[in-house]
């Protein structure tokens, strides 16, 4: 596979929801040197992020990155990463290579007002949304995110430049979808994404894990 290396720079828009999860549905899906971060008694912040990258991208592709809460390692706080899903080969490729990410190939359909992604003809995710919002704000947002490869764990940068809005929005995940355990309601926000502009930057290894991760 060809692949460019990192940094990599995308451009396009995006779609995020942000929810409250209990940390009992989150355990099984984040290694054990991770201490889950709760905001709450019980409950930690995790979401979806689905977005379209567009020409003057380094790749041209679709995504769906399911974030089930937010950990803690080494006195860093970082999101994870337990599932995700592009439509671009080199994107799997170079994602799994680079970053360690479980990339798998998925089919992304957008409409006007809906987005959806389905493997094998069966749906794993769907989004209804409502693009207007009465906020249109510029922002600019760093964070970084952990993986693991082989038995490294790697911690990654990335920074955002969109103009955000908020906006409605009605979540379904089937029964059936991989990701269906988080117990995913009703969205605590969700925002629209418009003139992204995303960098992630190449990993670095902070630390071992006692045995080779397999995501689920």
């Amino acid at each position: 596979m060809a692949y460019p290396m990192a940094p990599w720079n995308l451009q396009g828009y995006a779609v995020q929801t942000v929810h409250l999860i209990d940390t009992k549905h989150v355990r099984g899906l984040i290694p054990s040197e991770f201490e889950i971060f709760s905001v709450f008694p019980g409950k930690t912040v995790g979401g979806l992020y689905v977005s379209n990258y567009q020409a003057g991208s380094v790749l041209e592709y679709n995504e769906l990155i399911v974030i089930p809460g937010l950990v803690k390692y080494k006195d860093k706080i970082g999101g994870w990463v337990s599932h995700i899903y592009v439509d671009n080969p080199d994107s799997v490729a170079g994602g799994r290579e680079i970053w360690g990410l479980p990339k798998e190939l998925a089919d992304f359909t957008w409409l006007d007002k809906r987005v959806f992604v389905q493997q094998a003809g069966k749906t794993v995710f769907s989004l209804d949304f409502n693009k207007q919002s009465w906020m249109n704000w510029r922002l600019t947002l760093g964070w970084s995110s952990f993986s693991t490869k082989e038995r490294n764990i790697l911690s990654f940068p990335f920074g955002f430049e969109f103009n955000l809005g908020l906006i409605s929005s009605k979540l379904e995940v089937p029964h059936s979808s991989p990701f269906a355990s988080l117990n995913l309601g009703a969205p605590l926000l969700t925002a629209w994404c418009k003139n992204l502009n995303l960098r992630v930057d190449a990993p670095q290894i902070v630390g071992n894990c006692a045995a080779n991760y397999t995501y689920s």
